[in-house]
């Protein structure tokens, strides 16, 4: 009885006494890129510092812009699909099977071991077991990785193919990453002071926060559902992202999510998601993730929550400026002021590469267009 007392304060449903609940919930992001005309951008994601723990499974290795690492045969893309996990829960052990595809795109890094991860991550059969407590992988060094397992989410324990001998595998959830080019369910356009957002295809999100970090100054201003085609003043930077976090975290429970799954979500990518910059949170409809990652699981569940959020990054003219400028200093003929502009290019990371893609087509200096060009192609 303290078992399923348990499980319907989490929320679970149970369909009868001969079929026992079994739940579904997964989160993740999409990444973009857009000039202030809503065009996305092509860039690749894969660089700078490796934010995951050195068990996570990846592809490839090798440099990467910035001498990041990247799989080296993975040319510009337009959207990095960024750690969806997939949570269960259930009342007693089972043995259930998971496959995701990415028709428009292709799997990066994932853990547990899958079996495949060509055309589709598939992680064959494997079991929930609700009643162990562990052992889970760590490192000493922090990562995004671990606050997403801070919910009530069963273990699944898979087993290693890989290995010389038996070894099962332990984790909270399934947990996979990729890039790919696809269409996305939202556009955010910027004139002056002034984004509009407007949906595009046939579903809208439900909702959308835009956000602004400048110089440590931060703002946010929620739309109103239904998104079909809305403009906002750019915030005033007179906020901090508590306030936003906790929009976030109600946008997401909304959608399904438990509490502690969305509290995981924010707390996750905390870092990353109020950087600074200009950029536009969404909930990505759940027709268009499973589009986009048709997801399969069997047994069927009694319930299957798929919530993804969609991030929007908007480069400014502000940042094009500035992103000109750093470039005009490296060609500096004083080393003092090559090599801070070098360092003030490194901290803009993974965003660098999009932004130089950007400015690039309206360079007219032919020496700023050769440099350009070689530190995207660095």
């Amino acid at each position: 009885m303290k078992k399923f007392a348990l499980l319907a304060l989490l929320g679970l449903g149970f369909s009868g006494d001969s079929n026992p609940a079994f739940v579904v919930h997964e989160w993740g992001t999409f990444t973009s890129v857009s000039g202030s005309d809503g065009v996305m951008v092509d860039w690749r994601p894969l660089v700078g510092v490796d934010d995951l723990p050195k068990f996570v499974y990846r592809e490839g290795t090798g440099k990467g812009f910035l001498n990041g690492r990247g799989a080296k045969d993975i040319s510009p893309v337009r959207v990095r699909m960024e750690t969806p996990v997939i949570y269960f829960y259930s009342d007693r052990e089972r043995i259930v099977s998971a496959k995701v595809g990415f028709p428009k795109g292709r799997i990066t890094e994932w853990y547990p071991a899958a079996a495949s991860i060509r055309p589709e991550i598939d992680w064959g059969k494997f079991k929930i077991a609700p009643a162990t407590a562990g052992p889970l992988p760590r490192e000493s060094a922090e990562s995004h990785y671990y606050p997403a397992r801070e919910t009530d989410a069963s273990l699944v324990r898979v087993w290693n193919r890989s290995a010389a001998l038996e070894e099962y595998q332990y984790e909270k959830f399934l947990f996979y990453r990729g890039v790919g080019t696809f269409d996305l369910p939202l556009k955010a356009t910027l004139d002056g002071r002034k984004v509009k957002v407007v949906s595009v295809g046939p579903y809208r999100p439900s909702s959308a926060i835009l956000f602004e970090n400048a110089a440590g100054k931060v703002g946010f201003r929620k739309f109103d559902a239904p998104l079909t085609q809305q403009t906002l003043d750019r915030p005033e930077l007179s906020g901090n992202a508590d306030g936003v976090m906790a929009e976030l975290e109600k946008s997401l429970t909304a959608t399904g999510l438990y509490e502690k799954e969305a509290r995981a979500m924010v707390k996750t990518w905390r870092d990353s998601w109020f950087e600074e910059g200009l950029r536009v949170f969404y909930l990505v409809p759940r027709e268009s993730t499973d589009q986009i990652l048709p997801l399969t699981i069997e047994p069927k569940p009694d319930q299957t929550v798929r919530v993804l959020v969609g991030r929007a990054e908007i480069i400014t003219p502000e940042q094009e400026n500035r992103m000109t400028d750093l470039v005009r200093r490296m060609g500096s003929a004083s080393e003092t002021v090559r090599t801070s502009a070098q360092a003030d290019l490194k901290k803009l990371g993974r965003f660098a590469e999009p932004t130089l893609r950007r400015i690039l087509p309206g360079t007219k200096d032919p020496a700023l267009k050769t440099r350009i060009q070689e530190l995207i192609l660095k």
